[in-house]
């Protein structure tokens, strides 16, 4: 019988999907796994490269066989799509063709560790986005008794005040009684949320690579731990061009017979760290727009483009230095001399 050399694996939550091939790409075995037999399965395996999709618990997964001596790669699922012939049966077939491709693009595993610190990013955005629904909630309920306030959640301190002010005759009772239980949320998601941001900055503090990191203009704490958390291994790519690529912050190309055509930003990376980066170039641009002594070439930029549009650019130069302060070492070195750290 050939010896397997390639397993492709589906992950499921209950039954796992096994293609398994020999060195010339020949099916050997495809079956259905139990949950509880699929590390017992490996465990009779000899040593060979298993291929799973980046999908939900799949670091877990990568780091459990890796154990077992075996080679783990993960695929995204956008390449693996290609490689599938027709049915849902047909993911781990095409798991285990994807795999073997010399110029297929793999996701890093990461520890716990990694995946523990995307948690606190994850449960922070979660607790953000709840306290803006709140707020919202507040002020439409109010606005339809007449009562608004300006714009900034600054503001909404004088709108939970209104509603607690049991003299102000404008709420009736029951309006009162509800929208003190969305004021009386929003200041416990803002308590939690600053417990959380804390946190983040404690661990910016301690950890070498984020105190590198925040010595970027516009690169602060909660900014530094995302790219820590999300981007494992920046070796992994060849230049901080491909970096920016990455995260979205290029313009897509879509050419033709041999005429470039670049149309909008491509947004393809992740939304989270690209809205961080291109807030954090928003700060700096307001900051370089009021001072006369700000490096030339940002306002020159400013000059030239749109404010939105030079945020974006600033931003995909600030994802080249993060780089190359990752790979080569080094501290930043000041906005004047960005330029020769981002063209590396």
């Amino acid at each position: 019988m050939k010896q397997i050399t390639t397993i492709g694996l589906d992950l499921a939550k209950q039954f796992f999907q096994v293609h398994a091939a020999d060195a010339e790409g020949t099916p050997i075995l495809n079956r259905k796994l139990r949950r509880a037999e699929v590390l017992r399965f490996f465990e009779k395996q000899p040593a060979c490269l298993v291929g799973i999709e980046a999908c939900g618990s799949a670091h877990h997964w990568a780091r459990e066989i890796g154990a077992l001596g075996h080679e783990v790669r993960l695929i995204p699922p956008a390449y693996v799509k290609p490689f599938v012939k027709r049915g849902k049966t047909d993911d781990a077939e095409a798991i285990s063709e994807a795999v073997t491709r010399k110029t297929m693009r793999f996701v890093p595993v990461k520890s716990a560790e990694q995946q523990a610190a995307g948690m606190v990013l994850k449960t922070r955005a979660l607790l953000v986005r709840q306290q803006t629904q709140a707020i919202n909630a507040l002020r439409a309920h109010l606005s339809d008794l007449g009562i608004i306030a300006g714009i900034g959640t600054t503001k909404i301190v004088g709108l939970m005040a209104i509603v607690r002010d049991e003299t102000d005759k404008r709420l009736p009772k029951a309006a009162r009684f509800a929208l003190t239980t969305i004021a009386d949320q929003i200041e416990a998601l803002a308590l939690q949320i600053n417990k959380l941001e804390r946190e983040l900055v404690a661990e910016a503090k301690r950890d070498q690579d984020m105190r590198r990191l925040t010595t970027i203009p516009g690169v602060g704490a909660i900014t530094a731990a995302s790219i820590k958390a999300l981007i494992p291994d920046p070796s992994g790519f060849k230049s901080g061009r491909h970096l920016a690529a990455w995260l979205g912050l290029t313009p897509k190309p879509h050419s033709s017979g041999g005429k470039e055509r670049l149309v909008g930003i491509s947004k393809m990376g992740n939304p989270e760290l690209r809205s961080l980066l291109v807030l954090g170039a928003t700060a700096v641009l307001r900051y370089v727009r009021g001072h006369a002594n700000a490096p030339k070439w940002l306002g020159d930029l400013l000059g030239r483009r749109p404010f939105k549009v030079a945020a974006v650019a600033l931003a995909n130069k600030m994802a080249r230095i993060i780089w190359a302060l990752l790979t080569k070492g080094g501290v930043y070195r000041g906005l004047e001399r960005a330029k020769d750290v981002a063209s590396a």
